[in-house]
């Protein structure tokens, strides 16, 4: 569990960096509970990711950073690490699958981050690992990182400080890092909220995990949900989402498209897969009813890929 003061200094350390993103009520009469969305597509880049960049950095300083920085990421991590290191002036690459999209790899490029593209096995490597050779610089470790999961566990100070009466928490699950975060923060403050994770079903690790009672590895399948999903829960992450999550909530790819639809028909609100997945899982109602916090992770989404989501209405 990320201590509730490291949380709280993160988020004096980011206050001027990372916009603190509104939550507002998602107008739909007929769902089964009532959605709020905490709206991180609205950062600077597009991602929650601003955070705990933001916060790893200028926790580890600029004497650090003077060889450059690093990290591994399939785009919103890149993203944030990117402009962080543009804003101090410090050299950034970054290792991303070859499935990322092309938005994402646009963006890295527009804030000077220098890419390297790798099969996706060898790039899982990287996340597991945390290394990757022929790099000089500091790695950031987009998920695991105790300074970045501070980063991301603001969003939870938020929530509690907008909605203190919500009693679930949606958030999407990619390696762990932002459950993690916000639930520290969540179960530090209002320890009954219902908080869980959210997978889509071509990729959802820590569900199968969580049935099995251990780390397992599933099948991974590429699709427009980028932004979460993996093979496997990562070792550190594990006992973190064992004691601080309720559960891991998968949702189809047809649910995600429907989620992207009504954002944008209804909430006038543009998410990627991975931000809509929290979205469709609270109007499936796999997160029971009350007053249910959505966290829109991103909304970083290729234009045509948007445009053929919004067309299959």
């Amino acid at each position: 569990m990320i201590p509730l003061d490291e949380i709280r200094e993160a988020a004096e350390r980011i206050a001027g960096v990372a916009l603190r993103a509104p939550l507002l009520r998602l107008p739909v009469d007929d769902a089964p509970a009532e959605i709020y969305l905490k709206l991180e597509n609205l950062q600077p880049i597009g991602s929650f990711k601003l955070r705990g960049a933001g916060n790893a950095m200028a926790r580890a300083g600029r004497d650090a950073l003077a060889k450059g920085v690093y990290t591994a990421s399939a785009g919103n991590m890149a993203q944030g690490v990117a402009w962080n290191a543009r804003r101090i002036g410090a050299p950034c690459s970054v290792v991303v699958p070859d499935h990322a999209p092309l938005t994402k790899l646009e963006a890295i490029r527009r804030l000077g981050g220098d890419i390297i593209s790798l099969p996706f096995e060898r790039w899982w490597d990287v996340i597991v690992t945390g290394e990757f050779k022929g790099l000089d610089g500091l790695f950031i470790h987009p998920v695991s990182n105790p300074d970045v999961m501070a980063g991301n566990g603001t969003i939870g100070l938020e929530i509690l400080e907008d909605l203190p009466e919500a009693d679930a928490v949606l958030i999407p699950y990619g390696g762990g890092g932002l459950s993690a975060g916000i639930a520290s923060a969540i179960r530090a403050l209002k320890p009954n909220t219902r908080l869980y994770a959210v997978e889509v079903e071509t990729a959802a690790p820590l569900a199968a995990s969580l049935r099995a009672g251990e780390p397992v590895e599933v099948d991974y399948i590429p699709s427009f949900v980028d932004g979460i999903g993996g093979k496997s829960v990562l070792p550190e992450i594990w006992p973190l989402a064992q004691a601080l999550l309720d559960g891991s909530l998968v949702v189809t790819l047809d649910e995600a498209r429907a989620a992207i639809r009504l954002l944008a028909a209804r909430g006038r609100v543009i998410a990627e897969g991975a931000g809509a997945a929290s979205v469709a899982a609270a109007l499936a109602g796999l997160a029971g009813g009350g007053k249910v916090v959505c966290v829109v992770s991103g909304g970083n989404i290729d234009s045509a890929v948007l445009a053929g989501i919004l067309a299959r209405d």
